[in-house]
């Protein structure tokens, strides 16, 4: 069982591995997203502005998670940290 907490806390030391911006979420992006995820189990994301403008930023990290069958961990302002064993 995953511990959300401690993950959490494990994030607040680490960098965005990737920018989301106005090209949006392409098929490569969730190429890379997915890549970084099993090089690292936990990675970081940050949605810049022009991704956003037309979103919600919570579906937005669920359709995330969901695409690239990972757990969604924490979800803070513009950054989203997800998570796969």
């Amino acid at each position: 069982m995953i511990n959300k907490k401690e993950l959490k806390y494990k994030a607040k030391s680490i960098q965005p591995v990737m920018r989301i911006g106005k090209s949006g979420l392409t098929e490569n992006a969730i190429k890379e997203i997915k890549k970084q995820l099993k090089k690292k189990n936990l990675i970081k994301i940050k949605f810049l502005r022009s991704f956003i403008s037309d979103r919600n930023k919570k579906q937005a990290a669920n359709e995330i998670a969901e695409k690239t069958e990972s757990i969604l961990i924490d979800s803070v302002g513009f950054v989203v940290v997800l998570w796969k064993d």
